[in-house]
C-alpha cells in the first residue's frame, strides 16, 4: 500500500530530496498542475544614464520594478520581430 502522509506541512527541498536518497514516494507532494519553469540565465547590461532614468520613470509610472520593465519590452520587441519576420517571409 502507498505511504500517504497526513500532514498539511510540505517539506523543505532538502527533506525531499532525502526521502528520495532513501526511496520513499514523494509523488503525493506534486500535484502536477503547474507549468515548467526554464532556468533563468543572469547577464550584465550597460544602459545609458539617460535610458535608465526613463526605465525608471516608466516603472514607477507603472507600480512595477525596473527590471520588470526591462523584461515587458524586451518581450514586446521580440514579438514584434517574430511578427514582422512571419509577414516577410509570406510576402516573399
Amino acid at each position: 500500500m502507498k505511504k500517504m502522509y497526513k500532514n498539511t506541512t510540505v517539506p523543505s527541498a532538502d527533506e525531499l530530496a532525502d526521502m528520495t536518497d532513501r526511496g520513499e514516494d514523494i509523488s503525493c507532494f506534486f500535484s502536477n498542475n503547474g507549468k515548467m519553469r526554464y532556468p533563468s540565465q543572469k547577464i550584465g547590461v550597460d544602459f545609458a544614464a539617460d535610458m535608465l532614468r526613463e526605465l525608471d520613470d516608466v516603472a514607477a509610472e507603472m507600480n512595477v520594478g525596473r527590471l520588470a520593465i526591462i523584461k515587458i519590452f524586451l518581450r514586446h520587441a521580440l514579438d514584434r520581430y517574430y511578427s514582422a519576420r512571419k509577414e516577410r517571409v509570406r510576402t516573399d
